[in-house]
């Protein structure tokens, strides 16, 4: 019995809170899709979950993904020429 657990933050979708239920529908369909095909399981029993993290809950360089990327966007506006 496959189980999938998809990790995606709430910031993509419509008005960016997090993928739209019809956007999750065809992730859960096509990676069981994928299971069926490559490893030959059931979609009876194939499992797909998908968990919405907040931003300021998900970790990136040792800083959560907005000081990430405001730090990443501070750097690229430094090296941008004159």
């Amino acid at each position: 019995m496959p189980y999938v657990n998809i990790k995606v933050t709430r910031e993509g979708g419509p008005d960016g809170k997090g993928p739209s239920a019809e956007q999750k529908a065809e992730i859960i369909a096509g990676v069981t899709e994928l299971l069926v095909r490559v490893l030959n399981k059931s979609p009876a029993t194939t499992m797909v979950v998908i968990d919405e993290v907040e931003l300021t809950n998900w970790g990136m360089g040792g800083m959560s993904v907005p000081e990430f990327r405001a730090k990443r966007v501070g750097n690229e506006e430094s090296k941008a020429p004159d």
